[in-house]
């Protein structure tokens, strides 16, 4: 602060009596908070007397170099100027009102850990803002300018609000908007707007919001959006328009409210085009105006409810430790494609995440074949052996989830047994009147369980080739027998 009033009174002693014809009117409207026009346009590159203001005297205004006149709020509000020289209060106490309309800055503008009131810049041109560690008790407002570099915001603090509604920010070095730490009172609006160099937002604070619908955000080598580990407090809108060329990042953000890409498109081919892993969010809002370029990450983020179409899921979608109450828009049968879009292969927990929701709807025929997927694309990933077994554990009885298919092979198999038999009937191993009498269904059923129960077996001995059905039935039984109670024991421990 002391400087920055050095500054001040050092100007005041050499310059104060060469003030431009536009620099008294700015002078002498301060302490009445009036509004000096010095045209409606932005002025042109060429410097023109009649509409230049140097940043000094407004500098000096700012930090107080002229009394208000009692009775009225002072302020600096200037339209139609160009500022020559840096605009600095770094570090300062700004003491009024700051209003720039169709202004054109030579030099970045300095706020850097100053504190302020309102501030606003609004259809200016310049070349940046440094505002790192600035505190505005008002709203800062940089709504309808064209920016050609990065404004700072690092770990500022906006009671007021923030807007940068139609701009065009350009910064081809880094990011265009660098505001991580950032903490905004009253929501955060950046719409309709233009921003080529990305947004960076990790750790920042929205506590009214945050408003991104109709931008477009461009990085072609870092993040669009880079927001990880932000907090927003009602509603983030990312659709109705918005366009990410390039990456969103928000790893770890907690959004207590609404997270909406409606009719919002993310592009990023061959990258991981939206990263919300490790998220705490309450409604996720999945249906953008075009199918996601790039690869979906919703890993280990815990997310109250999901409302997605099926048309919109990318090619490489990871699920693996999401965590929901409830899944909205796509049907319920379409789920068990949704969650095996994992490039990485095999997770079990997507598919048990999503077998318990079903069966909390009531959808227990979609919870068995949301299991009966599980073990199938587990054993994708086995072992030759392993993998064998698990074929035959499908075939027979369908990993246990579908018992009826070892009835299935039970009926046909007994019917060809009792059918050869009929024709072919086995003989006698013992003496008349101690062998039961023949029977070929019985018989056949007696060699297919695994302990003889109708005494047919030990009495009977097929002939010929039908030693071979025999004890291909005997065998068959065996297998049917193993498989379903394998599968069944893997049902019970719901594995």
């Amino acid at each position: 602060m002391a400087d920055a009033w050095d500054s001040v009174v050092a100007w005041l002693n050499r310059d104060r009596l060469d003030l431009t014809h536009a620099e008294q009117l700015l002078w002498d409207a301060y302490p009445t908070g009036a509004r000096v026009s010095l045209g409606d346009d932005r002025p042109g590159d060429t410097e023109d007397p009649r509409r230049t203001v140097r940043a000094e005297v407004i500098s000096a205004l700012l930090l107080g170099a002229c009394e208000p006149e009692p009775g009225h709020v002072p302020a600096v509000r200037l339209r139609g100027a160009r500022i020559t020289g840096s605009l600095n209060v770094s570090g300062g106490e700004v003491g009024c009102e700051l209003r720039l309309e169709h202004c054109l800055l030579d030099e970045t503008p300095d706020f850097s850990n100053a504190r302020a009131r309102q501030m606003r810049f609004a259809d200016c041109a310049l070349p940046g803002f440094d505002g790192g560690g600035l505190r505005a008790d008002g709203y800062f407002s940089l709504s309808g300018s064209r920016i050609d570099g990065e404004v700072r915001l690092l770990r500022g603090y906006l009671a007021g609000g923030f807007r940068m509604n139609n701009v065009h920010v350009r910064n081809d070095g880094g990011y265009a908007l660098s505001a991580g730490g950032l903490t905004v009172e009253a929501g955060a609006f950046i719409r309709h707007s233009d921003i080529t160099g990305g947004v960076r937002l990790t750790g920042a604070r929205m506590t009214g919001g945050f408003f991104l619908e109709g931008t477009t955000l461009r990085d072609s080598q870092g993040f669009a959006l880079d927001g990880d580990n932000m907090i927003v407090q009602d509603q983030m809108e990312c659709g109705h328009g918005f366009t990410a060329e390039g990456p969103v990042r928000l790893r770890g953000v907690r959004i207590d409210g609404t997270l909406s890409f409606h009719q919002g498109a993310v592009r990023a081919p061959g990258r991981r085009a939206l990263h919300l892993s490790h998220a705490q969010i309450e409604e996720l809002i999945l249906v953008p105006r075009e199918p996601i370029e790039g690869q979906v990450t919703l890993g280990y983020s815990r997310i109250d409810v999901i409302l997605d179409r099926p048309n919109v899921w990318p090619e490489d979608l990871r699920l693996n430790g999401l965590v929901y109450e409830t899944l909205r828009g796509a049907p319920e049968g379409r789920r068990l494609d949704w969650i095996a879009r994992d490039s990485h292969g095999f997770r079990p927990q997507p598919y048990e995440q999503l077998a318990a929701w079903l069966r909390r709807i009531g959808r227990e025929d979609l919870a068995l074949r949301c299991q009966l997927a599980k073990h199938r694309a587990r054993r994708q990933h086995l072992n030759p052996v392993s993998r064998a077994w698990g074929v035959l554990l499908d075939w027979t009885v369908g990993y246990g989830y579908r018992p009826w298919i070892s009835a299935l092979w039970l009926v046909l198999l007994v019917g060809l047994g009792t059918t050869v038999f009929s024709l072919h009937h086995p003989r006698t191993i013992r003496q008349p009147g101690e062998r039961p009498h023949f029977h070929a269904f019985i018989y056949t059923l007696d060699l297919m369980l695994p302990i003889e129960t109708f005494g047919q077996r030990s009495a009977w001995d097929p002939l010929g080739w039908t030693h071979w059905l025999a004890w291909g039935l005997t065998g068959t039984g065996w297998i049917l027998a193993t498989a379903l109670i394998s599968g069944v024991a893997r049902v019970l421990r719901r594995t």
